[in-house]
């Protein structure tokens, strides 16, 4: 399984992919029009049927852990990210849109573990900014959508710092009755900065190495089912979850 290294020197450029998603959310390229990060976002479409599939899944944060989905299923899928990692965007757009019927079924939660490494491997503190943004969302009911809006939103380059409180803010105006007084001040002076801190404590203590790591009540996938939608929809299916 391909992942992104936690402490990996910066150095390589990584082309992320043009089009993205989150669990199953398609949507469109978008990036900073200078290195303010105040760049606009695409205004091709963003909203997909499948983001609105978990509009109305709930979403609650336990310590470091932000889970989506019904506290009471059966099974868990825990999902290790970093919002700057282009190979977890590549997740988002394939194998993860997997997961929607049976997260909107009842069948699956998600447990969502937000790292962010990656601006010390980097540079820069997009993946923080993502990060407390990301928190901020659950407060506001509307994680699952600005999570695919995120992802959709990431630089063509991880090594650029897109993700500044402006940058994410332009994004968040892609998901219906997001932004607000409460949201923006979030975003703006960074609220959930210890919170992101305990997140990021949580995957250095779940013995995580890098990024998109999945596990499938415990187990991880075998090879790179992650990335091929029919793939991990067989992984989920000998799991039990259909």
């Amino acid at each position: 399984m391909a992942v992104h290294k936690a402490g990996r020197k910066a150095g390589r450029v990584a082309t992320a992919v043009a089009a993205a998603a989150l669990i199953g959310v398609a949507a469109s390229a978008c990036g900073p029009d200078d290195n303010s990060g105040s760049g606009s976002v695409s205004e091709k479409p963003s909203k997909p049927a499948s983001s609105e599939a978990l509009a109305g899944v709930p979403a609650s944060v336990k310590g470091g852990v932000i889970t989506v989905g019904d506290p009471k299923a059966k099974h868990t899928v825990k999902l290790y990210e970093d919002p700057r990692c282009p190979i977890c965007k590549k997740f988002e757009e394939t194998g993860a849109q997997a997961l929607v019927k049976p997260v909107a079924d009842g069948k699956v939660k998600l447990e969502y573990t937000i790292a962010s490494f990656l601006d010390k491997n980097l540079g820069g503190s997009g993946s923080v900014n993502a990060a407390n943004a990301l928190r901020a969302s659950v407060e506001a009911g509307k994680f699952p959508q600005y999570h695919a809006a995120v992802f959709a939103a990431q630089p063509e380059e991880e090594t650029d710092d897109a993700f500044t409180p402006a940058y994410l803010l332009k994004v968040a105006d892609k998901v219906d009755g997001l932004r607000g007084a409460a949201f923006d001040k979030a975003v703006n002076k960074v609220t959930y900065k210890k919170w992101v801190d305990e997140a990021m404590k949580a995957f250095t203590d779940d013995g995580m190495e890098g990024t998109p790591t999945v596990l499938i009540d415990g187990k991880k996938p075998e090879g790179n089912s992650l990335y091929d939608q029919a793939a991990f929809t067989k992984e989920l299916k000998a799991a039990g979850i259909s």
